[in-house]
């Protein structure tokens, strides 16, 4: 008998357990670490729309394709055409005009300006909500990086020269300039700092969360790279520049962001005229993308050469984004580490010559030589966009972003479609340092801003329908939020999108240009005529949001 009460207790002990683990797996689907998450930005300098495999590129960018088919990505997600203005809108949450770092007019701004003092940097607002803070690459912004929250920061200062630096910084104090021969290579070295970081955290500090912020200086120019990862890609450009354009666009069809690629503007060359450049780097060099079959073949061997490096920077970025995510895989981090991948403005027209000048003698991507990517191959990395850097259409302002956080973000090859911009990057971080972790989708702390209302807005709630997407079909998910406004202003070139209407212009003086990004991503049919009650909508919204910038980087004082 006392076997059979026995037998019986254990049988209703079983079911028990199975309907409460049963209740707990349906209440906590959505969360499968409840602790702090850490967060990892990894942001890359010069990188097209299509640069890497998962948008429709041809260079191997296995690490990134994974963080991709095992996270989300974002079809729509903006940054400001430039690097310092980006830099400064990511790490704040405000416009770079809000901030002072592009310009305003009649205060000091732009490049070398200061942030007003309630701007205060993503890790001193981390701080309280106990993260603790790391930097490695390009830095860029005003001040210093342990000034302005970091704990540790390796800084690469040097924006001429990725193999032998001369202005780099550890902990804000001056390292030695690296000697030639050495094995230095900027994205090695960014990486490798990033990771002696996040060792020492693991030591110290177990059991605080920590904000990783990775500014690779890849692909910007001078285009620098190994030659034996230059020489696995000249074969790849041999068909040249319009042919591996339409193969970009093949592959990122199903992407579902236009019908089409924008035409090639074949009259636009670089933003800056440097004719002295032009003189240095010889016949091989253009500054128009040109129909291929028209080069030379002294030009085309010079163009496949630069695409070549450019391919190896990104390639050799590529494998250090992957030591990064072994080290997070072999110290169980990578679980609950959010990481984003983004760029900090299109693909560069430009042609220059800085630093140590440019020896046409010695091999495409050697540290003697200083190229430029130019307008041909940009159009490409740029696809299926119009223009370039610092230009506000979308192939100065596009960037790919990628999501990943397996604790809560379910592999998903739907993107979300929802328009975002880098001023949302911190509010979407302050948000889930601020929540209780026992779900995702938990009622929100308020956080607090010592300044401004932010321009960001938080897009926690996309990464939560990437968490639970529900029946999957084709379209890329999109948000009730589609009625947002966005604005843009740089060197003169400015921009505004609400919902589907966006206007811009292409100078101070040039006329508004309108598309429906619904229909027309690409920039292909201006209905600036047929529609001129939205130009002027659209105009008014524009000056409201330049006057009210304006205002707020002219405020010393929070609100």
């Amino acid at each position: 008998m006392k076997i059979l009460i026995w037998i019986s207790c254990c049988m209703l002990w079983t079911l028990l357990l199975a309907i409460t683990s049963s209740a707990q797996s349906n209440n906590t689907s959505s969360l499968r670490d409840s602790s702090p998450p850490n967060f990892m930005v990894i942001l890359v300098d010069d990188l097209g729309f299509s640069d890497i495999g998962v948008y429709g590129s041809e260079i191997d960018t296995p690490n990134l394709n994974r963080l991709a088919k095992s996270g989300v990505r974002f079809q729509q997600f903006y940054n400001t055409a430039r690097c310092w203005p980006t830099r400064a809108a990511l790490l704040t949450g405000y416009y770079a005009q809000q901030v002072r770092r592009d310009s305003v007019e009649g205060i000091p701004s732009g490049a070398q300006a200061k942030r007003p003092s309630w701007a205060k940097l993503l890790p001193e607002r981390l701080k309280k909500h106990g993260y603790r803070s790391y930097h490695s690459g390009k830095w860029h912004v005003d001040g210093s990086p342990l000034a302005g929250g970091f704990d540790h920061s390796y800084s690469l200062q040097d924006h001429d020269r990725h193999f032998n630096p001369k202005n780099h910084t550890l902990d804000d104090k001056p390292l030695p300039a690296v000697q030639e021969g050495s094995d230095y290579y900027s994205s090695t070295a960014i990486a490798q700092y990033a990771i002696d970081q996040l060792t020492d955290h693991q030591k110290s500090f177990p059991d605080e969360p920590f904000f990783s912020f990775i500014a690779f200086t890849a692909p910007h120019f001078p285009l620098h790279a190994p030659q034996p990862v230059i020489d696995r890609y000249r074969s790849k450009y041999q068909e040249g520049w319009d042919a591996v354009r339409a193969r970009r666009w093949e592959s990122m069809k199903e992407f579902g962001i236009a019908t089409r690629p924008s035409s090639v503007e074949r009259s636009l060359g670089p933003p800056y005229a440097f004719p002295d450049a032009m003189k240095k780097l010889g016949a091989g060099e253009l500054n128009h993308p040109k129909p291929w079959d028209e080069l030379s073949d002294e030009q085309k061997r010079f163009q496949i050469d630069k695409m070549a490096v450019h391919a190896a920077m990104i390639d050799c970025m590529d494998h250090e984004v992957g030591r990064i995510i072994d080290w997070l895989t072999q110290n169980k981090k990578l679980d609950n580490t959010l990481i984003l991948f983004l760029s900090d403005n299109g693909a560069s027209a430009e042609i220059m010559v800085r630093g140590d000048g440019h020896d046409p003698q010695v091999p495409a991507g050697s540290p003697a030589t200083f190229l430029s990517l130019g307008p041909g191959w940009s159009t490409v990395s740029n696809t299926p966009f119009r223009r370039h850097k610092t230009w506000v259409h979308e192939g100065g302002i596009s960037t790919p972003m990628i999501a990943h956080w397996p604790a809560n973000i379910k592999p998903n090859p739907v993107a979300i479609a929802t328009p975002h911009h880098v001023i949302d990057i911190a509010p979407t971080l302050l948000e889930l340092a601020s929540r209780n972790h026992s779900a995702l989708g938990s009622a929100k702390e308020k956080v607090e801003w010592s300044g401004p209302v932010p321009a960001g807005q938080s897009f926690a709630a996309e990464l939560e329908y990437a968490l639970n997407p529900g029946d999957v079909d084709s379209k890329p998910r999109e948000s009730t939020t589609t009625e947002r406004v966005l604005w843009w202003q740089h060197e003169g070139n400015k921009a505004l999108r609400w919902g589907n209407w966006k206007i811009v212009a292409a100078g101070n003086n040039a006329p508004w240009e309108l598309y429906d990004m619904g229909s027309d991503r690409v920039e292909s049919n201006d209905r600036a005529a047929m529609h001129p009650e939205i130009v002027e909508k659209l105009a008014a919204k524009w000056e409201q949001i330049r006057t009210e910038n304006a205002a707020i980087a002219k405020s010393d004082g929070a609100n």
